[in-house]
């Protein structure tokens, strides 16, 4: 028997936007995430100005989300440090604090949500949780970010993928007064590292590097690290507090540039299970919450039949903003380039108006 509500896979920014607008019309979504309380998911800690109006008219204003205020972009690569100011404030804040936020808005707009219960495969009319029950699907929103689910897993390249690190150091003067209200970008050899602070003052530190960049630290994120405070002073200033026992979490084989041109009738794919846009152009959370609102939208003109010209559209959409932060990445790693691009007035938002995915 089919589930007669849009059910909704993964609590993250996606999914919750996407039950909370579908619940305000009356559509009586479920929605289902892994995980009963909202963790601190790896990356995703900065919200743009852009993102910011998105979670204002979602209902969730800036000053009651309670993070730290973002003003500039400092660039480090090759021993130089380039400064770009924001056209306007963002916003760091982990997102523990904002998925619980919107895991509370969905579920007082009307939507059901069972938590605590994993999905654990998916085909074109039936989705399977972890305990065995089956449920029957007319309309199926996908949102379970870097977390594939079998039966529509993105494909997983060869050769020397990318792997996503992160850590979280507790707020000190030091942190302060080297990080203030920027989000750093350290550009070093395999990947790069975004540093910024959070609520609390904490400083969330967030590292995208290829395999084998951490195969020769011996695959240990701590080495790792330490290898790399020797090559960056900048960044070992940042680390230098590290605790002992402080927690490296990872995440592998995240496909960065792919983008889903296809999918079943009435599965919708949101956020990063849509398009995964590399990390350091700071359009994460903003491509979840676009999606979220361009696939509800074409869910009430054209319920399940609206999947497929959906997904087509993303992509199309996609398209540009992935390209983009793919170049802007390769750019870091020339410091004459990133000189000559912060000179452009209005620079830092020009490159995220290019990172970013325009709804109506």
């Amino acid at each position: 028997m089919r589930q007669p509500n849009p059910i909704i896979v993964g609590a993250g920014p996606a999914g919750c936007a996407a039950a909370l607008r579908l619940a305000r019309v009356g559509g009586r979504p479920l929605l289902i995430d892994r995980d009963e309380q909202a963790g601190d998911a790896l990356c995703g800690g900065f919200l743009s100005w852009a993102t910011l109006a998105r979670l204002r008219d979602l209902g969730l204003p800036a000053e009651a989300l309670g993070g730290q205020r973002i003003g500039q972009v400092a660039l480090f690569a090759g021993g130089h440090e380039v400064r770009l100011g924001l056209p306007a404030p963002g916003m760091g804040l982990s997102r523990r604090r904002l998925d619980s936020l919107l895991r509370m808005a969905a579920g007082a707009a009307g939507a059901e949500l069972r938590l605590g219960r994993a999905a654990w495969t998916l085909s074109p009319d039936r989705l399977t949780l972890d305990d065995g029950l089956e449920l029957g699907w007319d309309s199926l929103f996908l949102a379970t970010g870097k977390h594939d689910l079998r039966g529509v897993g993105r494909p997983h390249r060869g050769g020397d993928p990318e792997l996503g690190l992160r850590l979280t150091l507790g707020g000190s003067a030091t942190l302060d007064r080297l990080i203030g209200d920027r989000i750093e970008l350290h550009m070093v050899a395999g990947g790069y590292v975004g540093v910024l602070r959070q609520e609390g003052g904490r400083a969330n530190i967030c590292m995208a590097v290829r395999k084998s960049r951490l195969a020769l630290a011996g695959g240990r994120p701590r080495a790792l690290l330490a290898e790399l405070a020797d090559r960056h002073p900048a960044l070992a200033d940042r680390l230098a507090d590290l605790p002992a026992d402080a927690q490296i979490d990872a995440i592998g084989h995240v496909p960065y540039g792919w983008r889903a041109r296809a999918t079943w009738p009435g599965l919708y794919r949101l956020g990063d299970q849509a398009a995964a846009i590399p990390s350091l152009a700071g359009e994460g959370i903003g491509i979840a919450l676009a999606s979220a609102q361009q696939a509800t939208d074409r869910w009430l003109k054209e319920g399940r039949g609206g999947a497929v010209p959906y997904q087509r559209a993303l992509a199309r959409d996609a398209r540009l903003p992935l390209a983009a932060a793919a170049a802007f990445r390769a750019l870091g790693r020339h410091p004459p380039l990133m000189r000559a691009l912060a000179a452009i007035p209005g620079a830092a938002g020009i490159a995220m108006r290019l990172t970013r995915i325009a709804t109506p």
